[in-house]
């Protein structure tokens, strides 16, 4: 019985059966798996192209379809333009001053001397119109007066005393309500300091002003309510009581409401001055 002896052999005439040499052809392999790679590439590549023109033909169909116009260019309108970018893009970045602006003037400044205080002083200026409202209250104007000669506007010692100070005007103006006048007078002088010097040193009083409409009230000893302020370099003064002649007493809040009136009202006129030609100041650049 014969039996097989050694192990297979593979020859290069064989083609992969067995064979008499011993030794593979090793060049004919190293072809082969090159071939096979060559393969392979291109059919990678040749897959890649092919997915590219699909994806190609699809965004391509979307454009052209978008809005339900397969052939119209007016799809393409309908596309946001690019954005505008500025032809010159050298030009310097805006610059900014670390010096702070000057405050805004002061209003009180410019009533406070004459030096500032320009403004004209008129009787129209400081109580226009023919009646003054007040919250509810509704005042009419009755007489008014202006003079050089401060003294003839008072009674008492108060003539002296605004002469003294150097009193430049004095403006009156009288308003009446429901039986009750009151006189209110603004003194013009030349500073601050002088108006408050007035103040400190008033005595007497405010000549009430009677006529147009209002008979003459608070003269001959009667009993009437008197105020006296001052603010920058207006020292402004009331007198107030009945028209018919009866004395003033602290329960009479109608008398001191007309009087109240009146004293706020000039203060905010004089104020309002002076607000007005700061203003002025600064659009100027003053």
């Amino acid at each position: 019985m014969s039996s097989w002896q050694g192990g297979p052999s593979w020859g290069p005439g064989d083609n992969g059966t067995p064979g008499d040499s011993g030794t593979p052809d090793w060049a004919a392999l190293a072809e082969a798996s090159a071939a096979r790679a060559r393969r392979k590439r291109w059919l990678m590549i040749g897959g890649g192209v092919l997915a590219t023109a699909v994806v190609g033909a699809i965004v391509a169909t979307a454009v052209v379809t978008t809005g339900g116009k397969s052939d119209s260019a007016g799809s393409a309108s309908k596309l946001p333009a690019p954005a505008d970018l500025p032809e010159d893009t050298s030009a310097p970045a805006p610059s900014f001053s670390s010096v702070a602006p000057p405050p805004p003037p002061d209003p009180k400044e410019y009533i406070s001397s004459a030096d500032k205080d320009k403004a004209p002083i008129t009787v129209d200026g400081f109580f226009p119109g023919e009646k003054l409202a007040m919250g509810e209250r509704v005042h009419l104007k009755g007489a008014t007066a202006r003079t050089t000669d401060c003294a003839t506007g008072t009674q008492g010692a108060l003539g002296a005393v605004l002469t003294n100070n150097g009193c430049e005007q004095l403006i009156r103006a009288t308003y009446r309500k429901d039986g009750v006048a009151v006189t209110v007078g603004i003194a013009v002088f030349d500073t601050e300091a002088r108006a408050k010097k007035t103040v400190d040193q008033a005595s007497g009083g405010l000549a009430s002003l009677s006529g147009a409409g209002v008979p003459t009230f608070c003269r001959g000893g009667t009993v009437c309510r008197r105020t006296t302020n001052s603010y920058g370099r207006y020292a402004y003064f009331t007198v107030g009581g009945f028209t018919d002649g009866t004395r003033v007493t602290a329960q009479d809040k109608n008398v001191f409401a007309v009087g109240d009136d009146l004293t706020n009202f000039v203060f905010r006129q004089i104020r309002h001055r002076g607000q007005v030609q700061a203003s002025e100041a600064a659009e100027a650049g003053e």
